[in-house]
């Protein structure tokens, strides 16, 4: 294999953007072997922008049992997502998911459980902002040492602004049964996995979720959410898609300095004694340890879902590294998971959670849904941002 055939299931904005990624020439390990998707207009117009011979299929199953690809693309609604994954390992083919990797952890984990039984095969997840050069950057600092122990993090990110036109776009957004939640669900999946990428995982939550207080919908749409880490650092995670303008501004302080990633720029206030033995070693009651302000520079590449596609091709043609692997996209899950149990029994959550609970609340939620789990109706669009 010289080149990896890709099956795209899926094609709404984001599913239609990477066919146009292929189709442009932009990912040249991977050639277009097939397409699905049930909506018919958008069958249509795909069929304009693609060659004769390659397939369109209506149902995603439909395409994977084809036979015809080496690997798929999964775009569609949340809830598909591990259903599809599972499918398609069982029939041999790599699998590269959107975000999130689903809607409940219970039912990513049938999906890892189903990979893991295919170690041959590659399972990678979108989280392309992992390829943002200033998170890496961000990564590498912390991971290194160089900002020293974990203290503090706090990210407002509020930049995420809808109007009601948008939710009322499609009878699907913003419901249980069509989405699996909001904000958190829809727009925040990249930032729960950096926040768990940058600064590991939270042993417990407390957040407090506001359904519906800025627009008609019966999902969050504004969460702040507190985090305990093992080592005593804590946490604020603040977001909404009610603020004009919004911000998006993310701080991490350690014993040796902070970190500070907004506007495209990263700032490091760098301490040149650690702050725990300053504050031990110290003659005068307001002293502060000495800061150099500093700039830091980059590599000014930055190939988002590009990067993340041409790296699952070298990942299945030459065993090179992921962005992510797919087993990762449970653990911003778990978060966003944690945060709607926490809300919803207005109690703090440990975590591990109690993944039955959640399960049980969540289906509650969906039974009630403006939206009823029709699977015509709910089920017949791609997800989308």
């Amino acid at each position: 294999m010289n080149k990896v055939k890709m099956g795209i299931i899926g094609l709404g904005n984001m599913g239609s953007s990477h066919l146009k990624f292929i189709m442009d020439g932009l990912t040249p390990q991977i050639t277009l072997a097939a397409v699905a998707e049930r909506m018919e207009t958008r069958r249509r117009k795909a069929r304009e922008i693609i060659p004769q011979d390659i397939s369109v299929y209506e149902e995603g199953s439909e395409l994977i049992a084809a036979g015809i690809c080496d690997a798929v693309l999964i775009a569609t609604p949340h809830y598909q997502h591990p259903g599809l994954a599972i499918q398609a390992f069982k029939r041999g083919l790599h699998v590269m998911c959107e975000k999130p990797a689903g809607v409940y952890t219970l039912d990513v984990r049938e999906m890892i459980k189903q990979a893991d039984l295919h170690p041959q095969l590659s399972f990678g997840m979108m989280f392309n902002q992992r390829t943002n050069p200033l998170y890496i950057k961000m990564h590498e600092m912390i991971s290194s040492g160089q900002l020293g122990k974990l203290k503090r993090v706090n990210w407002i990110i509020t930049d995420w602004y809808r109007t009601q036109y948008y939710y009322d776009s499609g009878a699907w957004r913003a419901t249980w049964a069509g989405e699996g939640g909001g904000v958190l669900l829809n727009q925040c999946p990249h930032q729960l996995d950096l926040l768990q990428w940058l600064c590991g995982m939270p042993v417990r939550v407390r957040a407090f979720l506001h359904e519906g207080k800025w627009h008609d919908i019966e999902v969050e749409d504004d969460v702040t959410a507190y985090l305990e880490y093992s080592n005593g650092a804590t946490g604020v995670f603040i977001t909404t898609t009610g603020d004009a303008p919004g911000t998006n501004r993310l701080e991490v302080t350690g014993t040796l300095g902070k970190l500070v990633c907004e506007n495209d720029e990263l700032i490091f206030h760098r301490l040149g004694v650690d702050e725990r033995e300053w504050c031990v070693t110290a003659k005068q009651g307001f002293a502060v340890p000495p800061v150099e302000v500093i700039r830091i520079e980059t590599d000014s590449s930055n190939p988002q879902h590009v990067g993340v596609l041409n790296a699952f091709a070298s990942n299945i043609l030459h065993g090179s590294p992921l962005v992510a692997d797919g087993r990762e996209g449970i653990k911003g899950l778990m978060l966003s998971n944690a945060m709607h149990l926490s809300s919803w029994t207005d109690k703090m959550v440990s975590l591990p959670f109690d993944e039955e609970e959640y399960l049980a609340l969540l289906n509650l939620r969906r039974a009630s849904s403006r939206i009823k789990e029709d699977q015509d109706l709910v089920l017949n669009t791609s997800g989308s941002y």
